[in-house]
C-alpha cells in the first residue's frame, strides 16, 4: 500500500468518525458506533468502510443500513473537507475484530480457570 493510500485511508476515517460524533444525529445510529478501518482502492475510486458497533444483530444490519443510505451524505461532507480529485465511492462494511477478539480472550479465561483448578 502506498504512502497516499495510507494517508487518504487515515483521513476518510478520521471524517467519517467526526461527522458521525457532530453532525449526523439519526436516532437510530448510537454513540458507539465506531469506525474501525477505511481500505481505499489503488485508483481511489471505492473505499471499504469497516464499522464496529455493540448491539444485537438486527441492531448491527439496520446501523449498517443507515449508513448505507447515508454514503451520499458523507461523500458530500468529504468532498468540502478533504482535497481529492475523486472522493471514492463509499462501501459500509461490518468489522467484526472487536467481538472476536473478546471471544478470544474469554476462551484463554476458561483455559486458565481450568489450569488453576487442575
Amino acid at each position: 500500500m502506498t504512502r497516499r493510500i495510507e494517508r487518504v485511508n487515515h483521513l476518510i476515517r478520521q471524517e467519517i468518525s467526526q461527522l458521525l460524533q457532530r453532525q449526523v444525529k439519526d436516532p437510530r445510529l448510537d454513540s458507539f458506533v465506531t469506525i474501525t478501518e477505511v481500505s481505499t482502492s489503488p485508483d481511489l475510486r471505492s473505499a471499504k468502510v469497516f464499522v464496529s458497533c455493540i448491539g444485537s444483530e438486527e441492531k448491527k444490519e439496520e446501523t449498517l443500513r443507515v449508513l448505507t443510505a447515508a454514503s451520499g451524505f458523507f461523500r458530500g461532507e468529504l468532498a468540502k473537507r478533504l482535497r481529492l480529485r475523486h472522493v471514492p465511492e463509499l462501501d459500509f462494511q461490518w468489522d467484526d475484530s472487536i467481538e472476536r477478539g473478546a471471544h478470544i480472550l474469554e476462551l484463554i479465561d476458561r483455559v486458565s480457570e481450568a489450569e488453576n483448578r487442575g
